[in-house]
């Protein structure tokens, strides 16, 4: 038989509020949709529903905007109190223009705006923005433990969000953290079809496995933020974000 990847959105999610509990919502939707998990079945989860759980709501209303921000706010035309917790998520900016903030997140990564997010997130009256979660690895170690311990299953479980890349249009899914998964597969000095020997090439396989999830997600008023995967093609293993990001040494973007 050959290869086979299914990936099913959840449907019936709620809108997700500080404090609840994800696990439980995310058992009750796998069993509504009728699925029978299994060991080795991922699940994909949108950056959002894990923020909105953990309290990482802001209101921009209790920001005080440092004159750093201000500065860089004029500079870019954004809100200053926007730019504060642009600043405040980021280790340093990499690169700003109008319109524009590309930081290097305290997480590691390279994105616009620190990734905070005001869509999907309140009412077009609100001043509320989003920040991604604090430690997105954690987050998903905890969804994995829940139903290891509840269900006696390994699960891998994976946090992606929709990023902008420097060499192309358009933003896809990518992870930000995971549990039970292999970040990246190292298939150097394994043959290739002809039997040459592979020498540079390393899989980022949550990333893929993210964007495919993301294109059943959406990027607008679709609200399933939770995608289940059977069939990863690589074995779960434990796994951390930190096997992903580029060294700035060998970045040549940075």
């Amino acid at each position: 038989m050959p290869p086979t990847l299914t990936l099913t959105a959840l449907a019936g999610i709620p809108l997700i509020q500080q404090g609840d509990d994800l696990g439980k919502i995310l058992a009750l939707a796998i069993k509504e949709n009728q699925i029978s998990l299994e060991i080795d079945d991922v699940l994909v989860l949108a950056q959002k529903i894990i923020s909105k759980a953990e309290g990482r709501l802001v209101d921009l209303a209790d920001v005080l905007p440092s004159p750093r921000a201000i500065k860089l706010a004029n500079e870019t035309e954004k809100d200053p109190r926007l730019v504060e917790l642009i600043l405040q998520e980021s280790n340093r900016v990499v690169r700003s223009r109008p319109g524009l903030i590309i930081t290097e997140h305290k997480l590691g990564f390279i994105c616009a705006n620190a990734g905070i997010d005001r869509s999907n997130v309140a009412g077009v009256e609100e001043e509320k923005v989003l920040l991604l979660p604090a430690n997105p690895d954690s987050s998903a170690k905890r969804i994995r433990d829940y139903f290891a311990q509840s269900y006696q299953i390994n699960l891998g479980v994976l946090i992606i969000d929709s990023h902008g890349r420097a060499w192309r249009k358009g933003t896809v899914g990518i992870s930000i953290g995971f549990s039970g998964l292999p970040g990246l597969v190292d298939l150097r000095g394994d043959p290739d079809l002809f039997g040459y020997e592979l020498q540079a090439t390393e899989v980022a396989a949550v990333d893929e496995l993210a964007a495919g999830a993301s294109l059943l997600m959406g990027q607008a008023a679709e609200g399933t933020p939770a995608v289940h995967a059977r069939g990863f093609p690589y074995p779960l293993r434990e796994g951390a974000f930190l096997e992903l990001p580029r060294e700035s040494s060998s970045d040549l973007f940075r």
